[in-house]
């Protein structure tokens, strides 16, 4: 990952209405830093012309003009059609280059795990997926060697020196969660003594970039996202809710790295006493009550299931997880004044859709007295926001700037 932004010298100019942490440096021996700046911000406006890059960046046309050509000589850029204005020279917009770097992504979850093929601008160009009970580690490695191996393979032979790496979003002390889970006593217990980066380096041959899964999904919200914001609190509801926070448009880690436990915030329930959110807002609650009404769950985490067929007791859940949802989001926003909470999570984008009106319409009945407004929204990547999250690991390590807390210290 690269090293915070540093001091433009003086021969910069300074930047106009740009990210400091985007500004770049027209020192000597910096050109790695100034090309993660210069990706990073074509990434995150789309496309841009080069005098647009120098002004944003802080660097001179001369040296901006430099590095597009060294990007694009290396085909991580494209150069789009050419934008004529009133007076001088057109000017030619700069993209990311889609074939411009791949990276292999696994979601390793509680019920189920899934790897992506992603492109260097967010695409997922073939996927595949195990379903489970519980996740034990033979049988998650021997997935993900046979995964690896079939989505280099969908690549041309010439694009495949491209892959970057494996990012790795699993939810962290995944052995703590084995009773939950419905896993027999110390069936878990594998994980706590497995260095898994170093067996899937072995077993792929690629670079591991490991993330806590959700707050993989939080940056997949925050560098692919359409809901834009620089304050928001972040809710995946998978098989265990969990959360992301972004502050100052930064995924933040926190002291210790966990910043955005929301899983473990205690919220009221309608029998009285307090729970962990974990209990009252993830798709295991949905489960246990499919189950006891007699039904198979196994549907709930088909990627292609509407769950339409729940009828009440998808209602029923719907209400319990937004009331649970409502009271996380306003302790939040008592701690900090976010403008934003947005909900996504591993179900179909109805369900998305009417779990993130209830959270709205729970919130509005809560005593908000004090507190500053926070719209409560729908995340815009959806069941696969983990996946994509882990793939863009070996992007920002190796490419872009920011989501520096993403990668764990393994």
């Amino acid at each position: 990952m690269g090293d915070a932004m540093l001091p433009t010298d003086g021969s910069a100019r300074p930047a106009s209405g740009g990210d400091e942490r985007l500004r770049g440096s027209n020192q000597a021996g910096l050109r790695a830093h100034n090309e993660r700046a210069v990706l990073s911000l074509i990434r995150r406006h789309g496309e841009l012309a080069k005098s647009e890059i120098a002004r944003l960046s802080g660097l001179s046309p001369q040296t901006a003009s430099v590095i597009m050509r060294s990007l694009e000589g290396d085909g991580l850029v494209l150069a789009g059609e050419p934008r004529r204005g009133r007076v001088g020279q057109p000017s030619v917009p700069m993209r990311l280059n889609p074939d411009g770097a791949f990276a292999l992504g696994l979601k390793l979850g509680r019920r189920t795990s899934e790897m992506v093929l992603m492109d260097f601008v967010g695409t997922v160009r073939e996927s595949r997926a195990i379903l489970y009970r519980f996740p034990r580690h033979a049988e998650i490695l021997a997935f993900v060697t046979r995964a690896a191996d079939e989505l280099r393979a969908a690549l041309p032979p010439l694009l495949r020196r491209r892959l970057s790496g494996l990012g790795v979003g699993m939810p962290f002390e995944l052995w703590a969660w084995g009773e939950a889970n419905g896993a027999p006593p110390g069936e878990m217990e594998e994980w706590r003594r497995l260095d898994f980066a170093a067996e899937l380096e072995q077993a792929t041959g690629e670079a591991v970039y490991l993330a806590n899964d959700v707050t993989a999904a939080c940056g997949a919200e925050q560098a692919f996202g359409t809901a834009v914001s620089a304050h928001y609190i972040y809710f995946f509801v998978g098989a265990f809710v969990g959360g992301g926070i972004v502050i100052d448009g930064a995924l933040v880690s926190g002291r210790t790295g966990n910043a955005g436990a929301l899983g473990s915030m205690l919220v009221p329930t309608r029998e009285g006493p307090e729970r962990q959110l974990i209990h009252v807002a993830s798709i295991h609650v949905l489960e246990r009550m499919v189950e006891a009404s007699g039904r198979s769950s196994v549907e709930l985490w088909r990627r292609d299931a509407d769950w339409s067929d729940l009828g009440p007791l998808l209602n029923e859940w719907i209400t319990i997880a937004a009331g649970g949802l409502a009271h996380a989001v306003a302790a939040s926003a008592a701690v900090y004044d976010f403008e934003k909470a947005v909900i996504d999570g591993s179900f179909p984008a109805t369900v998305r859709r009417r779990l993130t009106e209830a959270t709205r319409e729970a919130l509005a009945r809560l005593d908000l007295q004090g507190l500053p407004p926070v719209a409560v929204a729908e995340g815009t990547i959806g069941r696969s926001a983990r996946e994509v999250g882990s793939a863009s690991l070996p992007f920002f390590a190796k490419f872009l700037l920011d989501h520096r807390v993403l990668l764990a210290d393994r």
